[in-house]
């Protein structure tokens, strides 16, 4: 029995990419996850999250990250929801591990929808394995089965090794790259009044960049 989670990072930040993280174990290696400590990706320091990625890739048999770029979450909205790409990314991520058992983050209010709609996605490629697949897709799953915990915690490493390159590779500190960080909004301000513009690794279509460009 093949069991995997997958969880997001960086659904919602105007800054740089989302990662989608997917994490695939033997149903006796469970025990063995849980016992690392592992826990939902936003209650861990930085360091704690580093170390249980490293162990968690020892215990998996497989894990599977999926980065979506800003250009690329900016395109996709312009034909369909931000749920119905987070539909895409995390099917992208389920067709590379093909567990018999997945459990999933709902990246929907409706988390039951999600679900069904993940299965739907996956049975355009894989039609016999999705008949086979057991979904369950929860809300705050991260912090409920250890397996998703996983997932969450391999994404957030990802994500923030990711800032923090472009953070050394432009000299700026960019916050938390979240709307509501002050520190993420001054770097938008600033570059916009400088450039007249915003760089690449911001999603252009969240309002935020939106009315920074407007405002300055």
């Amino acid at each position: 029995m093949r069991i995997a989670g997958i969880d997001e990072a960086g659904k919602g930040p105007v800054i740089g990419p989302m990662c989608i993280g997917g994490v695939l174990v033997e149903k006796e290696r469970l025990f063995s996850l849980k016992n690392l400590g592992v826990a939902d990706s936003k209650k861990l320091t930085p360091k704690k999250r580093r170390l249980l990625a490293h162990q968690i890739r020892k215990y998996a048999q497989k894990v599977y990250i999926f980065e979506v770029s800003p250009f690329q979450i900016d395109e996709l909205r312009k034909v369909m929801s931000m749920n119905q790409i987070m539909v895409q990314g995390f099917s992208v991520v389920l067709e590379e591990l093909h567990p018999d058992t997945i459990y999933v983050d709902a990246a929907d209010v409706n988390a039951a929808r999600f679900g069904t709609n993940l299965k739907a996605q996956y049975a355009q490629r894989f039609p016999e394995k999705a008949k086979e697949l057991s979904v369950v897709s929860e809300h705050q799953a991260d912090a409920i089965y250890p397996i998703v915990s996983a997932a969450s915690i391999v994404a957030k490493v990802r994500r923030d090794e990711l800032i923090k390159e472009l953070e050394k590779e432009i000299g700026v500190d960019l916050g938390s790259g979240y709307p509501s960080d002050p520190k993420t909004r001054q770097f938008l301000e600033s570059w916009s009044r400088e450039y007249g513009t915003l760089p690449d690794f911001v999603r252009r279509s969240w309002k935020t960049a939106l009315n920074v460009l407007k405002e300055t």
